[in-house]
């Protein structure tokens, strides 16, 4: 691991890791060895909580490896998932009015329906217009009609906002620009993929008050993400890792860094996080 700062001396209560890109290799398996990890860790007593952008029904094949408590935060902090049995145990969703209005507004400075293409993830599960395209498998019997507001449910975790425009990588901050200060826009690395939450939903939102339920204090948690949805987060946690492949953002906010995802950088943090539990290094909590 490299230091930016002094080399952590307490062990955390917490660490809160994202996975796609971070502690999923890059074929979005759990190795074995992070898989060890994560074992060891909650033998040790410290917490694990995946915290992704993942919406609920991507979570179910992770079951078996989520240590502890088995919760996970997702899509993007609009929803605590119980992962074992796929329970939501808290959500923040958006109201169909809502949705509707950001959808009106994108459409509008976006070039229209034929140009704005949109899906949302909701408890219920996938919805999405005729000509948005998926890069993932679209569940069967997902409702679908020529616009979203038809298909909406109660509440929307996120919504996903794909477009006719080029989608460099300046794509999520145009669309935050078009949203304003109606919802958030994360950015976690897909491609010409825009992921819209409701106001002040992130990732480091809903970790924080989950925290706080428990008294666990930032101080006590260690962060480890790749994304520049990862940085709220990052930025909240008293110990925060970026692991190799991050984006270049991250690895300039990140306190420290870490291996990449593809050499198993979360085990490596997890490894230390145990060492210091259990005074191998010197120091306990």
């Amino acid at each position: 691991m490299t230091p930016r700062t002094a080399p952590p001396t307490r062990a955390p209560r917490l660490v809160a890791t994202d996975l796609d890109g971070t502690l999923l290799r890059p074929d979005g398996t759990v190795s074995a060895r992070t898989a060890d990890a994560l074992v060891r860790a909650a033998d040790a007593g410290i917490e694990v909580v995946f915290v992704t952008a993942r919406p609920p029904r991507w979570l179910r094949e992770l079951a078996s490896h989520v240590a502890g408590h088995g919760v996970a935060i997702c899509a993007n902090g609009a929803a605590v998932l119980e992962v074992g049995t796929g329970r939501v145990l808290a959500e923040r969703g958006m109201p169909r009015d809502l949705v509707g209005e950001i959808a009106d507004r994108v459409r509008a400075a976006w070039g229209g329906p034929r140009a704005v293409h949109l899906a949302t993830e909701s408890a219920d599960g996938f919805a999405y217009e005729h000509l948005f395209r998926s890069s993932h498998p679209v569940p069967a019997g997902s409702p679908t009609a020529d616009r979203i507001e038809d298909v909406l449910g109660a509440s929307t975790f996120k919504l996903l906002v794909r477009t006719t425009r080029p989608a460099g990588d300046g794509y999520a901050d145009e669309l935050a620009a078009v949203v304003g200060d109606l919802a958030i826009v994360a950015d976690s690395g897909a491609e010409g993929l825009g992921e819209i939450s409701g106001p002040g939903i992130t990732k480091a939102a809903t970790l924080a008050d989950w925290a706080a339920a428990r008294g666990i204090e930032p101080t006590d948690v260690w962060a480890v993400g790749d994304a520049r949805n990862d940085l709220s987060m990052l930025g909240w946690a008293g110990t925060s890792f970026a692991v190799a492949n991050a984006h270049p953002h991250v690895l300039a906010a990140a306190t420290r860094r870490c291996a990449s995802n593809a050499d198993d950088g979360v085990a490596d943090v997890l490894d230390l996080a145990r060492a210091l539990a259990d005074g191998v290094l010197g120091s306990t909590r």
